[in-house]
């Protein structure tokens, strides 16, 4: 009864779209029939109900295109209302249908299989179309939806169980071969369909403005479901398409965010507005992971889209955080949208089924350099970044997108969140992330990313689950954090030896940004290391130390002697005290020898930490340091400075200056011979004609000048004013040009002068003095001296007694002048900028990412950059000539030999220079009455010396006499 009475409906059923309502009436009652008779014995007509569900989707589907076409007016007629009735009852008669199929293990004869096929089709179509339009059918939408979201669970159980059937008839390998019997193929075709269809179906259900949020969700995680059919060997259907659907969806959202923030943005976005912004996107990012794992051969044929997402969900993130009105947005991101954005990186980067050089592919896209482009979207500086340039970033194409410069800020991130989340890197890729250490050096030289990285703050998340906690921190700090976090996950594994490489190579690094981070690295290393390992490092150093250290070198602050005992010297600041004693007397030990009066200055001068060396060692160093100061300016005088061939003369004035701030005690009684001490330089300087002795006493003078400005209690002596009227007359004497390595100790003799009782009167010399010394200060134009000059005139006119503080600014002050013209001055202008000045010295330091600030950090990035640049072409050019000098001295040595007459005059010259010098050495000894003459004599000695030492390395004879003739000249 019921195969003919499913066969009449089939003849009832009319095909084309009726014209009245009664055609539609008599449709729903053949469905209400079929509905009715689905579960008495589905088996022996499972056909015509197929058949009549394809015949009942396609006339539907083209009677709602119809009907939608008619005006508004009509829809709620009594022929609307029938048929939207029967779309309903349709769309469960599908439902129902789907259901019956899962009863049934066997899939029947090929036609069956193919009727299935095309009702899924169909049923799917209509759904499909029935979803689009639902906002149309007012009285209708919401019954359509919930319909749907049934019949889409049912095509999704139906595909589901069927695959399950074939794994457990034919097993997976049947999947992948290309004579697949029937029911796989039938299998593979109804999962394709729905999963295609399912697509179109989600991306309608997120157009919707989260009005279809069931459909969303059932879509979607039906796609997800279905994939996983065939443990992801599902070549036929097209995953890369889905994914780049997926991409779409997530950055369609932040795109509309930063359309609207961009345009209007008078008030602060409330947490529940940006989650329902971006909870959205973290479902389409969490899909979109879950089928680039489970597809990652077909993931990666897109990886550059991927990676382009990522960088844009990051840039955006970037600059929202950095909005006042958008901070709650920038917290429910992190939240939300961090580490799942990561992830899908991760997805393809921690992939076994992808080669390791596919993976490096995509590492090397993302961080290098090659391709970078300064296309129209590129400003001269990133200071003007907003959310209107973050807009173009959604707005423009992959094409013109994909190598912007705009995202190299980016990729910095990017790069840091591979660090603070490497624990989940698999062990290639944490050697590979290492590799990339370099890159992301160079990429901070960049101006642009110099300027930021100052700047920039973010709320980050720290731990995980319920101790999950929420910090806002500068970009800065968190680049440091997580560089820490990347060292500790990878100290056990073979990624440790390329780190160990690059914290050596760039030991020396340029940048002081860069060499920053690096010595953070190394501090944090030593902090934690076990002590053998610690102590060879440092051994290593020094030894390293020993070899750089020269006279010459120790007085250039840049220089790689210098450097290398700044870097010890931060090293031991994080190391044990046993450390720090090691050190100590490894390289200063008695401090008796020349060389360890050079290390001695060169730790005090680098910030040696001599609070952490035990007491014992530190009272002895300190009686050592103000003995030996004591030693020499006792007997100070000028034939011993020009007797001094190795610019060394005075280092206990420079060790005692520079470890000034290190000395507690036993400091008695050296204010008052530091004033006599440079009293006697200035009357000494002025004596002399020699340019090479005055620049020695100048150095004296300078150095001397910063040991007078520690003692409060010499400013409130007498003898102060004998000390001013000195200084006066030393820096009004002399081309400004010449003392500019002095005044850095003068704006800090100057700044303590608040110390003292100033009279306001022109007939006092001392304050004249005063205001003259200020006047030279205030007039400086190098902006670092300039710097120096108000910041010690604002030390003393916050605390001065003074009341007519105009008498110390001359008319001509460097702060006085128009910025623009640099040509208009005016004493008005001073009093202003100052006042700026001084409020800006007692704000909260904090910076703030607003353009000005970012647009002169960019200035002074840029000329770091510059710096760098320059650095490495040199040291280039320099490898080139080494190279080419060897090659040359190899040449020399097969082809010329010196003739014998050479050699020996060399000899000759030798032994003449030391019969001068013994010469020289009895004359001062015989103490006869002609310093002047001696004096000169020594200075001729000591050029002659050099030229026959240079001349002699010419020769090649391999014996240096440089240090018989010192001790010699010296004697």
């Amino acid at each position: 009864m019921v195969p003919s009475l499913t066969a009449s409906y089939l003849i009832f059923w009319e095909n084309f779209t009726c014209l009245d309502v009664t055609q539609c009436m008599l449709n729903r009652s053949i469905i209400q029939v079929a509905l009715s008779y689905m579960d008495f014995n589905p088996s022996s007509c499972l056909p015509q109900f197929l058949t009549l569900g394809v015949r009942a989707c396609v006339w539907c589907d083209k009677h709602l295109k119809m009907s939608l076409l008619s005006s508004e007016d009509s829809q709620e007629d009594e022929h609307s209302s029938v048929f939207y009735q029967l779309l309903v009852e349709i769309l469960r008669f599908s439902a129902s249908t789907f259901s019956t199929l899962l009863k049934f293990t066997d899939f029947g004869d090929k036609e069956l299989m193919d009727t299935v096929e095309i009702f899924i089709l169909e049923a799917l179509n209509l759904t499909k179309d029935s979803i689009s339009e639902a906002k149309k059918i007012q009285s209708f939408g919401s019954e359509i939806l919930k319909v749907a979201h049934v019949v889409i669970d049912a095509v999704v159980k139906l595909c589901k169980v069927r695959s399950e059937l074939i794994n457990q008839e034919v097993g997976d390998e049947k999947w992948l071969r290309l004579d697949k019997p029937a029911i796989v193929d039938h299998v593979i075709n109804i999962t394709k369909c729905a999963i295609e269809k399912l697509s179109q179906i989600g991306v309608l259900a997120a157009n919707d403005g989260g009005n279809s949020v069931n459909i969303l969700n059932v879509s979607w995680k039906g796609i997800v479901s279905l994939l996983q059919i065939g443990g992801g060997h599902f070549t036929e259907v097209d995953v890369a398409n889905i994914v780049l659907t997926l991409l779409a969806l997530i950055t369609e959202p932040l795109k509309c965010a930063a359309q609207a923030w961009s345009s209007s943005l008078n008030e602060a976005i409330s947490v529940t507005e940006a989650k329902r912004i971006f909870v959205p996107v973290k479902f389409y990012l969490i899909n979109a992971v879950k089928i680039c794992s489970l597809y990652p051969h077909q993931a990666y044929t897109v990886y550059k889209e991927i990676t382009e997402c990522v960088l844009k969900i990051t840039c955006f993130w970037i600059f929202v955080s950095n909005e006042n009105l958008l901070k709650c947005a920038s917290v429910v991101i992190t939240e939300l949208l961090e580490e799942t954005t990561l992830n899908l990186l991760l997805s393809l980067l921690n992939s076994y089924k992808l080669k390791l050089e596919q993976k490096l592919e995509v590492l090397e896209w993302l961080f290098t350099n090659k391709g970078d482009s300064h296309s129209g979207l590129d400003c001269p500086t990133l200071s003007d970044c907003n959310l209107a340039w973050v807009n173009d970033i959604f707005c423009n194409s992959y094409e013109s997108m994909s190598r912007a410069k705009i995202l190299i800020l980016g990729r910095v991130v990017l790069f840091i969140n591979f660090f603070r989340y490497s624990l989940g890197l698999d062990g290639d890729m944490k050697i590979a992330i290492t590799q990339k250490l370099y890159w992301f050096l160079d990429v901070l030289v960049e101006e642009d990313v110099y300027s930021h990285i100052l700047v920039l703050q973010f709320p980050l998340l720290y731990g995980s689950g319920k101790t999950a906690e929420l910090v806002r921190q500068p970009m800065f700090t968190s680049l440091l954090q997580a560089f820490k976090t990347f060292m500790i996950v990878i100290c056990s594994s073979t990624a440790w030896e390329e780190l160990e490489s690059f914290l050596l190579e760039n030991f020396f690094h340029p940048h002081f940004l860069c060499w920053e981070i690096v010595m953070e690295c190394w501090c944090f290393m030593l902090r934690y290391a076990e002590t053998q390992m610690a102590n060879n490092i440092l051994s290593k150093l020094c030894s390293l130390l020993k070899l750089l250290a020269s006279s010459y070198s120790v007085f250039v602050p840049y220089s790689s002697f210098r450097k290398l005992a700044r870097s010890i010297c931060m090293l031991l600041t994080n190391g044990a005290q046993s450390m720090v004693n090691e050190v100590y007397m490894s390289l200063v030990g008695d401090g008796k020898s020349q060389l360890s009066s050079i290390f001695c200055l060169a730790l005090f001068m680098e910030g040696f930490p001599f609070d952490l060396l035990t007491d014992e060692l530190r009272k002895t160093s300190i009686q050592r340091i103000i003995s030996d100061y004591f030693d020499f300016i006792d007997n100070f005088d000028e034939a011993s400075l020009v007797a001094c061939s190795s610019g060394l003369f005075g280092v206990p004035v420079f060790i005692l200056s520079a470890s000034l701030q290190s000395l507690q005690d036993g400091l008695s009684h050296i204010d008052e011979r530091a004033r006599k001490f440079l009293v006697a330089i200035s009357s000494n300087y002025k004596s002399t004609v020699d340019k090479v002795i005055k620049d020695r006493y100048l150095q004296l003078f300078s150095e001397t000048l910063g040991i007078i400005s520690y003692f409060k209690k010499l400013y409130t002596s007498n003898d102060i004013e004998q000390v001013i009227m000195e200084i006066q007359n030393i820096f009004l004497s002399e081309p400004p040009a010449l003392l500019d390595k002095c005044k850095p100790h003068l704006a800090q003799f100057l700044a303590g002068l608040v110390h003292m009782e100033i009279s306001e009167s022109d007939d006092d010399a001392k304050s004249c003095a005063v205001w003259e010394l200020y006047h030279l200060l205030l007039k400086e134009r190098h902006w670092a001296l300039s710097h120096l000059a108000i910041t010690a005139f604002g030390y003393f006119a916050s605390r001065t007694r003074c009341n007519k503080l105009w008498r110390f600014v001359p008319e001509d002050a460097a702060l006085s002048y128009d910025i623009v013209s640099g040509v208009e001055s005016d004493q008005q202008r001073f009093m202003v900028e100052f006042g700026k000045f001084l409020k800006k010295e007692i704000a909260l330091l904090t910076l703030a990412p607003i353009p000005e600030q970012l647009e002169l950090l960019g200035r002074e990035g840029f000329v770091l950059k510059q710096m760098v640049q320059k650095i490495s072409a040199i040291a280039e050019e320099r490898e080139k000539c080494e190279v080419m000098e060897v090659d040359h001295k190899s040449q020399s040595h097969k082809k010329r030999k010196l003739p014998d007459g050479i050699n020996r005059g060399v000899e000759l010259l030798k032994n003449g220079l030391k019969i001068i010098g013994d010469g020289l050495s009895q004359w001062q000894l015989n103490d006869f009455d002609t310093t002047e003459l001696h004096v000169k004599y020594l200075t001729q000695f000591s050029q002659l010396e050099d030229v026959i030492t240079h001349f002699e390395e010419l020769t090649g004879s391999g014996e240096v006499c440089s240090s018989s003739m010192q001790s010699n000249s010296r004697a």
